[in-house]
């Protein structure tokens, strides 16, 4: 995290006594204190990027996205590369904060990316087709790996169904840094990066409720799923999606589903045979019927959404316990 420069000089020592001093400040969360230090670092070398790059990486750290702007500007003005410097992506992570769309584009350009219409096409960077991808909410909370989609490389949008503890709810967009901290790869051997999120980016009008199922069979829960799809909303088995893992394992290669059989995941810290989502296995059983389950819909739509699932087939389905829990 420390940058140090390596271009048209050496700097100075008391420059990088600063900079390393205001690192391990930041490394503890004074962010006040490691902003005065960089600021001093910054009036003595201010013509090198490296300065800048270091105050807009502390304002992003803050979120304070007008100064990280301001200072990730004049870092790319003192850049002796043409693409690929991670000044240009702070820019772009800083304008998809403010919405500065002109910028972002330009950042994204800048940095060696394609971007559909370039830099002088307006709204949002639309087209960009940067696929799927896994997003770790609340990463210094409790913090929790849930799948996306690829907005533009600082947004994903979140198509999992989070746990109520992240605060996050299905469909909203979240702005996310660049760096991944792991991945999740999936049974066909496609692997995909785990990004952290930065902040919530734009709200999502759909509550999250939580609802206990009597599905006699996976088929009767997978119907549950399409239903729920099929009206444009979700729903999610958690007593089958959701495992515990420790940060080490979090932030490490994962698989993204445990396999089949009998095999047990040893990444896996949640306690077999309990329902819900603190444990998806059980004890012997390949399946059992009682199932704790998320579901995004509004709520004038999800009792009628779980009466129809049931009504379907009332001798394999049942549902009780409806709560709303984001």
């Amino acid at each position: 995290m420390r940058i140090f420069g390596k271009g048209r000089h050496r700097p100075s020592a008391s420059w990088r006594q600063a900079t390393d001093r205001a690192f391990t400040l930041i490394g503890d969360g004074r962010y006040e204190d490691a902003g005065a230090l960089l600021t001093r670092a910054a009036d003595l070398e201010p013509w090198l990027s490296e300065s800048w790059f270091n105050l807009a990486l502390l304002h992003k750290f803050r979120h304070d996205w007008e100064q990280a702007r301001a200072a990730g500007l004049r870092a790319v003005a003192l850049l002796d590369r043409d693409t690929g410097a991670p000044d240009w992506w702070n820019v772009g992570i800083a304008a998809t904060a403010l919405q500065d769309w002109p910028l972002a584009r330009r950042a994204w350009q800048e940095y060696g990316l394609r971007v559909p219409g370039g830099a002088a096409a307006s709204g949002p960077p639309a087209g960009m087709d940067l696929g799927s991808a896994a997003v770790r909410l609340s990463p210094e909370g409790e913090a929790e790996v849930v799948w996306g989609r690829r907005l533009d490389p600082a947004r994903i949008e979140v198509l999992s169904i989070p746990l109520p503890s992240s605060g996050r709810r299905w469909g909203e967009v979240v702005l996310h840094d660049g760096v991944p901290h792991g991945e999740r790869t999936t049974a066909t051997g496609h692997s995909f990066p785990v990004f952290d999120e930065i902040e919530l980016w734009a709200p999502s009008p759909v509550p999250t409720w939580v609802v206990l199922l009597e599905a006699a069979s996976e088929e009767d829960r997978d119907a549950l799923e399409a239903l729920a799809a099929d009206a444009g909303f979700a729903a999610e088995d958690w007593s089958s999606s959701v495992r515990l893992l420790c940060r080490m394992c979090s932030e490490s290669r994962m698989a993204a589903v445990e396999g089949d059989g009998e095999h047990l995941d040893p990444h896996d810290h949640s306690e077999p045979g309990q329902p819900g989502p603190l444990g998806h296995r059980t004890d012997g059983q390949l399946w059992v019927p009682e199932r704790e389950c998320g579901v995004a819909a509004p709520a004038p739509l999800v009792r009628g959404l779980l009466d129809g699932w049931v009504a379907d087939s009332p001798d394999s389905r049942d549902w009780r316990d409806l709560e709303e829990v984001c």
